[in-house]
């Protein structure tokens, strides 16, 4: 033979070997067993003499003979090969058809019994008071009985389906990246992925769900001719409303924030958070109102929840919720205490270093403020919980539950609170998802190959993302290992391509494709985008990867499902080896389509491997665990197929359905921890217009006019008609010479707030108070008749405010307001010094008052001193400011300390 036919002598002897060792009796199972020892002895493998095998045990030799006729008859040596090689890995794909219908047969009895016992023994862990982190973690193995599987159970309606009280506002806010409806960039860049369509299908998902009226999505507004202009749109609709039941759906604002012409990173956005937090506050008041006008008779419909997505987003949450006195809910989908350790590990970086590119350190801050400011938080899984959200100083796990059991027995938890965590799967939407036999023919596949495949590239029919990931694969028969991701340092693409180039082995056995967002020159990205890809083609070159690893430029999001059904045809694997996956919701959606995974160890996946038995979990950091992980997949016919069905039995448990009702529950339950929301528009006063009508000829009613008068007091009509016009005329141009008649309380350009208490020894007012605000106030006028306004801000009481105002010959009404009792009240002179509800509703949230009462006595108390040397002063005490009496030993005096509870 030439010596061009090596794979073809490496055949031959593979048939003289194995033919004189093995047996035809012997079932494929037991092969693999003997494949598996072999590794175990460390003996290499040959996948040249496995798949012989399956050709010398599945076929008589007229089929091989049949096989060895087509290849003989073409004549160029190396398209010889090519075919050779082609129509055994179709052989292959035969044989393990004809093994599959057997093994249905023996499992077939198994199944049923399983799926019998299954049925909803596990139901209620969902419905559970408990905190989700206290629940224990299983092993992920996939042999693991499907009765300790942590599911949720789409049976139980855990929030009511009824329409009553449609009318819930709910805003959820995701900042960076670029978001929109449709044909989102997924991958564009490191701040545009997973999160981007988590947050549009979780509001889609919330606008369809019973007694939801609006859902509004809050992200940045981008008008950059960097990127489209649809993310410069400042409303675009999600999902329409559904005719007759009389809600709006769901809708993503954008709101300005930061230069207008400019796409800023996640990692530069912090400085211009206060200004998104004053967009987001005008809109949602705004919103209220227009929606209580609409559905509630004038009453402001308040939001439901505001969620926060990121720590970015979480910051602003965090002001708004203690704004608008609305609980908050926290997702934070990536931890920066996590990502700190992960990156030091890695050991490329210094701190300074990470914190100078990730900002990590004000990261971790906004996130440990949303951590302190949520009511709940919710996680993908439980090993989010105790790992991740474990390393932060506002949560403790055991304290949680102690806190939690406390409130539940009606125990004071002296001050203390902390959010609840639950568990709350992100969902998928299997609209668009199609799930084809395995066993089929791969009639399209086939066509993609071979003297068809120029003809095949025309169809129409066939997906162009087919043509554009076989183009780069010499035999594209092999099974696919699929990565999808972003190019980014933590997905670890890196690892997973040196562990691809060093194993031979699985070199011989499979196909490699990276989807690595959309690119059109390399230069143009970003630096992290950059040195990825950059990485990933010096790899493909050390290794000489050319023709097994396919690496497009491009792919719609529209074209995902048809990559994973791609996968399926060719009986592949997925994997995802990010060094840390908050959740990981590719592989749901790879499991969606029936796609074995192989996982990172680090994050949501444990749990996803352990609801679903479809796949092994790998150390991201070991090369040679992903190789063999993904070969141990690749070969095994039969666990490969055992993964494929768990993951189309068990993929209901993550639906959007599901998960909303979930997070509704959740949410109410939380609620009632919450203050009732007590905001009210204050009506301007007005006169009915049909009053108003009323004695229309008395034009002089409300004015002050000199006039002749008739013998019964009223003037002359045509006297009337003058001075009337007169008075019209006079307070027009008084009302645009004067600046300041557009302003007044609550409409200000300025406040001007006199923060001073000045007493003497004997506890009264001094002279000096008076000369604080007068000279404050002219100092005001100057700036603007009317425009600034006045807040006298004290540590007494109303009753002694009023009094040393009057004293001080300074009129109360001057002041926009008055804070009382050391910021614990708020007053309004314009008002009838009317306190504010809205307020004190705001300072009651969390309010320690009781355990501050109860320390401080014994904490202000000197050691060794008397007991009373600090006692209440109970005449000016109020609900949330306590006045005491301390005693000074040194000079036996006694002074007035206040404490702010």
């Amino acid at each position: 033979m030439a010596a061009g036919n090596e794979w073809l002598h490496g055949y031959l002897e593979a048939i003289l070997d194995v033919g004189s060792k093995t047996s035809k009796k012997q079932e494929g199972k037991h092969r693999i067993t003997r494949f598996d020892d072999k590794q175990k002895k460390g003996k290499l493998f040959c996948p040249t003499k496995y798949f012989v095998e399956e050709v010398v045990y599945s076929f008589d030799e007229s089929d091989l003979y049949k096989t060895w006729t087509k290849v003989i008859a073409t004549r160029n040596t190396r398209d010889r090969n090519n075919r050779l090689e082609n129509m055994c890995w179709r052989i292959w794909h035969l044989a393990r058809k004809k093994k599959q219908i057997a093994w249905d047969d023996e499992q077939k009895l198994t199944n049923r019994r399983l799926e019998r016992e299954q049925g909803r023994s596990d139901a209620s862990d969902d419905l559970s008071e408990g905190s989700e982190g206290e629940k224990e973690q299983g092993d992920t193995n996939i042999s693991e009985s499907i009765k300790d599987t942590p599911i949720i159970n789409s049976d139980t309606q855990i929030w009511p389906d009824d329409e009553k009280s449609r009318s819930l506002y709910i805003v959820l806010i995701s900042i960076h990246g670029l978001v929109r409806g449709e044909n989102m960039e997924l991958g564009r860049d490191s701040d545009t992925g997973g999160q981007v369509k988590y947050v549009v299908e979780l509001a889609r998902a919330l606008a369809n769900t019973k007694r939801v009226h609006r859902v509004d999505l809050l992200t940045r507004q981008i008008s950059s001719s960097e990127v489209d202009s649809s993310y410069g749109e400042p409303v675009e609709m999600l999902s329409c409303p559904s005719d007759g039941t009389g809600n709006c759906g769901a809708y993503i604002i954008r709101i300005p924030c930061g230069p207008r012409d400019k796409y800023v990173p996640k990692e530069s956005l912090w400085p211009y958070i206060p200004e998104f937090v004053d967009g987001a506050f005008n809109h949602i008041v705004n919103m209220a109102r227009a929606l209580g006008e609409e559905v509630a008779g004038g009453n402001p419909i308040w939001p439901y929840v505001i969620h926060g997505h990121y720590a970015d987003a979480g910051e602003v949450a965090a002001h708004l919720s203690g704004a608008l006195n609305v609980p908050m809910v926290l997702t934070g989908h990536s931890l920066g205490r996590n990502k700190f350790e992960q990156l030091l590990k890695q050991g490329r970086l210094s701190k300074e270093d990470i914190n100078a590119t990730y900002n990590i350190i004000r990261r971790i801050g906004a996130e440990e403020l949303g951590l302190d400011a949520a009511e709940m938080v919710v996680t993908s899984t439980r090993q989010e919980i105790d790992e991740q959200w474990g390393l932060y100083d506002g949560f403790d796990l055991k304290l949680e539950r102690k806190l939690r059991v406390r409130r539940q027995r009606g125990v004071s938890c002296l001050g203390r609170s902390m959010p609840r965590m639950v568990v709350i799967p992100p969902g998928m939407d299997f609209s668009n998802v199609t799930i084809q036999d395995p066993m089929e023919s791969d009639g399209d596949l086939k066509s993609l190959i071979g003297p068809d495949r120029v003809r095949a590239q025309n169809n129409r029919n066939i997906p162009p993302i087919w043509n554009e990931i076989m183009r780069f694969l010499t035999n594209p028969h092999k099974p696919m290992i699929l990565a999808l991701s972003r190019p980014d340092p933590k997905k670890n693409v890196t690892t997973l391509l040196k562990a691809f180039g060093e194993c031979q082995a699985l070199r011989e056995l499979a196909n490699l494709v990276l989807i690595l967002g959309n690119r059109d020159d390399i230069e143009e990205m970003s630096t992290n985008s950059s040195s990825v890809l950059i990485t990933v083609l010096k790899l493909l070159d050390k290794y000489d990867l050319y023709g097994q690893v396919a690496y497009p430029k491009h792919h719609k999001q529209s074209e995902v499902h048809q990559i994973y059904c791609l996968a399926a045809k060719t009986k592949g694997v997925f994997i995802n080896p990010a060094l840390v996956e908050p959740f990981g919701l590719t592989l749901i959606e790879a499991a969606a389509y029936g796609l074995p995974v192989v996982a990172t160890k680090n994050g949501g996946p444990v749990d996803i491997l352990k609801a679903l038995h479809n796949g092994l979990l790998i150390d991201p950091h070991d090369h040679k665990a992903i190789a063999d992980a993904l070969l141990k997949l690749v070969a095994d016919k039969n666990l490969w197929m055992e993964c494929r069905k768990n993951s189309l039995k068990n993929i209901h448990r993550f639906s959007w359905t599901e998960h909303c009702k979930n997070y509704l529950s959740h949410i109410e339950h939380c609620c009632n921890r919450h203050p009732t929301i007590r905001h009210e528009s204050v009506p301007i006063p007005e006169e009915p217009m049909s009053d108003s009508l009323k004695d229309v000829e008395n034009l002089s009613l409300r004015f002050s006019i000199e006039g002749e008068l008739k013998f019964n007091g009223e003037l002359d009509s045509a006297m009337r008609q003058k001075e009337l016009i007169e008075a019209i005329t006079k307070r027009m141009v008084s009302s645009h010479n004067n600046d300041s008649a557009g302003y007044y309380p609550g409409r200000r350009q300025g406040l001007f707030v006199i923060a001073t208490d000045c007493y003497n020894n004997n506890g009264e007012y001094t002279e000096s108070l008076q000369s604080t605000i007068k000279n404050v106030m002219k100092t005001g006028s100057a700036l603007g008749l009317g425009s600034i306004g006045y807040v006298f801000l004290t540590g007494s009481s109303l009753r002694e405010t009023m009094e040393a105002l009057k004293c001080c010959q300074v009129s109360i009404e001057e002041f926009d307001a008055l804070v009382c009792n050391s910021g614990s009240e708020l007053y309004y002179p314009w008002r009838d010094t009317a306190g504010d509800t809205d307020y004190e509703s705001h300072i009651e949230y969390r309010w320690p008052g009781e355990n501050v009462r109860s320390m401080v006595t014994r904490l202000a108390k000197l050691e060794g001193g008397n007991e009373d040397d600090i006692t209440e002063h109970v005449g000016i005490w109020s609900s949330r400011c306590c006045s005491y009496n301390v005693k000074s030993t040194a000079k036996d005096c006694t002074f007035l300390m206040r404490i702010l509870m």
